[in-house]
């Protein structure tokens, strides 16, 4: 990325960015600023929006190695689509604390991460409250309505509300329920109330009795119940004029790691799942899972349950560059040296846009550094340039821009000499470094992944 790309990004973004990679953490937002290589997907992806915001439903799967940047391409594409209207949810499957078979799990976390422009998480409450001021709108766009009329303008709400819903109410009427309860305690000032309806609309399990009986509702969200209170959700986005809703399943290869009757119920929770969503069931909803490929076509994930394996069977050229981004799976092709390199130089250029040293940081930190230290990083995992972006760009910050900005004498040819140390790498990342001499250490035995 050019010096002149980098001045573009604002210093809130800048910060962000920065702040977050010398942690060694994966930004939550901005990633466009220095995303490589996933520029081919975008024309297609940005078709698949432009179905969903039409009504339609979209289903697709993302593969790649541990390292390919699976999390980092799914959080390019939610960024992306909020840029777009969209509102989003990244949920980890996650074997004791979000199993895919207990739906009513699965949605209280989807509720817990909604995310749109405005509302980094947590956006229930500012879309119902959306949605209830654009009910009123259309009320009293009607015409024949004082204004004033609190009483009047409430009850028409309310059969606006029902007529919105009818289709869903069918299913769940407890939603329907729930929401105006929600909103007349908001109206009444009854915070407490209006906590309580909240949290059970969000599927959360202990809500007071006296919060639910005084609504008429009765127990919890169970697991068929989850997927009609999803269906609300995509009626409220459409009402408030949002397009719809992305939804991410992050690293679903989980499945094959859990005991063998929760990995056939998880495999037909999202078998059924995807039955849903082709059957028009979803309108507004873009479904996107991750994970690796053993998940796809292993004996032990998708390969498990015909039917999904049928439905995600994808035929991948030879050469990547004819790979189809319209199919149902997509391919990560990981990073390699050159697109290690290109992040850094990025990366390189941010930082000197948001410091007075700009020139001294470009110039010490050249493209030729930044490249050998890409491949010094590389060569102590292994050569695996897959497994390196996060540690490199944390060192390349931490260790090496920063020190540049902050001690005029400070030169990393001279001064400094890359070392990897066991407790600042992943799992994947001490595998990959397994036989590696120096600082890096080797595995012991409570750090193999045995795979059961």
């Amino acid at each position: 990325m050019s010096t002149g790309r980098a001045e573009n990004v604002s210093p809130e973004r800048r910060k962000r960015i920065i702040d977050a990679l010398r942690r060694g953490t994966v930004p939550l937002s901005d990633l466009d600023a220095f995303a490589v290589g996933l520029e081919p997907w975008a024309p297609v992806l940005d078709e698949e929006l432009e179905s969903v915001r039409a009504g339609g439903a979209v289903f697709k799967a993302v593969r790649g190695e541990y390292g390919a940047g699976k999390t980092f391409f799914s959080r390019w594409f939610q960024e992306r689509a909020r840029r777009q209207g969209f509102t989003t949810a990244e949920v980890q499957v996650s074997e004791t604390e979000t199993p895919l078979h207990r739906y009513e799990t699965v949605y209280r976390r989807l509720i817990e991460r909604l995310s749109t422009t405005a509302v980094a998480q947590g956006a229930l409450r500012s879309l119902l409250d959306g949605w209830f001021f654009t009910l009123e709108e259309d009320v009293l766009a009607e015409g024949d309505l004082d204004e004033s009329d609190a009483e009047a303008l409430a009850a028409r709400t309310d059969e606006l509300l029902e007529k919105r819903l009818a289709e869903v109410s069918r299913n769940a009427p407890a939603l329907a329920m729930a929401l105006r309860s929600y909103r007349r305690a908001s109206a009444a000032g009854d915070g407490a109330s209006a906590e309580g309806l909240l949290a059970w609309i969000s599927g959360e399990p202990t809500v007071a009795a006296s919060v639910k009986r005084a609504a008429g509702l009765k127990g919890k969200i169970d697991h068929y119940g989850a997927l009609s209170f999803l269906q609300g959700l995509l009626v409220i986005l459409r009402d408030s004029g949002l397009p719809g809703l992305v939804w991410v399943l992050d690293e679903v290869e989980t499945l094959q790691r859990v005991r063998g009757d929760v990995r056939e119920r998880g495999l037909n929770a999202l078998r059924q799942l995807l039955d849903e969503v082709d059957a028009g069931r979803f309108p507004g909803l873009y479904l996107l899972i991750t994970g690796t490929p053993a998940f796809f076509d292993g004996p032990q994930g998708v390969r498990r349950l015909a039917p999904l394996a049928q439905r995600l069977a994808t035929h991948f050229p030879d050469d990547r560059r004819f790979d189809n981004p319209r199919a149902v799976q997509l391919r990560l092709h990981g990073f390699d040296l050159d697109r290690l390199g290109e992040v850094g130089r990025r990366i390189r250029d941010l930082f000197a846009a948001g410091t007075e040293n700009s020139e001294r940081v470009q110039a010490v930190a050249d493209d030729d550094y930044v490249r050998d230290l890409a491949r010094a990083v590389a060569g102590r995992l292994g050569d695996q340039a897959g497994v390196a972006p996060r540690i490199f760009l944390k060192k390349l910050i931490a260790e090496v821009l920063d020190p540049i900005d902050l001690h005029a004498d400070f030169d990393p040819r001279r001064h400094y000499a890359p070392t990897l140390r066991s407790e600042e790498l992943s799992a994947v990342e001490r595998a990959a470094a397994g036989g590696t001499a120096g600082e890096t250490g080797a595995p012991g035995v409570d750090d193999i992944e045995l795979d059961l």
